[in-house]
């Protein structure tokens, strides 16, 4: 019997088993009177007193047993298996909208700004089991990366292939939105969502940002908008070194623009965030995760395998013993 999965239908007949222990005190103290009593001044000359008539309290305890065995089948013991099912009943598509221009090598978040995002959407990704993503990617321009799909493997190594370089150079913030866009445009979700990240201002692409946050609006797409970097000056990449080969670093001012972002946001009903270092970053992507909640049903399936009959089979059997042993062994000693 497996007794994680044991229960009592109806516990509360077990407090009767108080009487077993109740009516064993009773018949201990009466059980003298049980029998007849001759008084004579000597027992020289009678047989010392039968191993039978010893066991006579047998009987009584048959009789516990069996009150004991039916208490028990009226508590209606039983296991119970439960098998589970969840069902998805609100899906999300969601299209991750990601700046791969060079300023994303800016050291204001460690290591840089595109390898501290890459760990904090991956986390994000494994958070969203029951949902489909979708990655574009855009700098200078932009393009879908990989479709929307529900197998976060290839999303999750679509994100940790990001590199800069991919794309010419610039921040085309308005076809980034406009692919993303573009992705669901036909998608049937109930829910459909943008997440949309930049460091920098729009200054390429043939794409307003308005226009496309304008489709975005008549399309029912809620566009989050983070921008990501410190306040003040940062370590932005500016030339590479021609011997070796690595990126000079050197302090420019952060510029972000965040009036379009807020604005992207406020008319597809999202919100705008600024991740100015790793913490902060990991808190906008935990309450994006928060606010946009796939509604899961579960579904529970109850198996019970009822147990009462045997306790009653073995009630009957001990006062069947009973009086047996009643009516044959012990009938002379009654």
């Amino acid at each position: 019997m497996n007794w994680s999965n044991f229960e009592f239908y109806s516990p509360e007949f077990l407090w009767l088993l108080i009487l077993v222990p109740l009516l064993a005190v009773w018949y201990f103290f009466i059980r003298k009177k049980d029998v007849a009593i001759l008084t004579i001044p000597s027992i020289k000359g009678f047989n010392e007193d039968s191993l039978i008539a010893k066991l006579k309290p047998l009987l009584y305890l048959l009789r516990l047993l069996a009150l004991a065995a039916i208490i028990i089948a009226l508590a209606r013991p039983r296991n119970v298996s439960v098998s589970k099912k969840t069902k998805s009943n609100r899906g999300i598509d969601i299209v991750m909208a990601i700046d791969v221009s060079a300023s994303m090598l800016a050291r204001d978040l460690k290591p840089n700004r595109l390898e501290a995002l890459k760990n904090v959407a991956i986390d994000f990704v494994d958070r969203r089991p029951n949902d489909r993503i979708g990655i574009v990617v855009y700098a200078g321009e932009s393009f879908t990366q990989t479709p929307i799909t529900s197998d976060k493997g290839i999303v999750k190594r679509t994100i940790s292939d990001l590199r800069w370089g991919q794309l010419e150079g610039g921040t085309a913030i308005g076809m980034g939105l406009g692919s993303a866009v573009n992705r669901l445009k036909e998608s049937t979700a109930k829910s459909k969502v943008i997440i949309l990240l930049t460091d920098g201002v729009n200054n390429s692409g043939n794409i307003d940002p308005r226009t496309a946050t304008e489709l975005a609006t008549e399309l029912g797409i809620k566009t989050y908008t983070i921008g990501i970097g410190t306040n003040g000056m940062a370590d932005f990449p500016w030339a590479k070194d021609p011997r070796t080969g690595k990126l000079r670093f050197r302090k420019q001012k952060v510029e972000i623009d965040e009036a379009l972002l807020k604005d992207i946001a406020s008319k597809t009903e999202g919100k705008y965030f600024r991740a100015t270092d790793n913490t902060s970053l990991k808190e906008i992507y935990d309450e994006i995760d928060a606010l946009e909640k796939t509604k899961i049903e579960e579904f529970k399936y109850y198996n019970y395998q009822e147990k009462f009959r045997i306790f009653v089979f073995l009630g009957l059997l001990f006062l069947l013993l009973e009086f047996i042993l009643r009516n044959t062994l012990f009938k002379s000693f009654i």
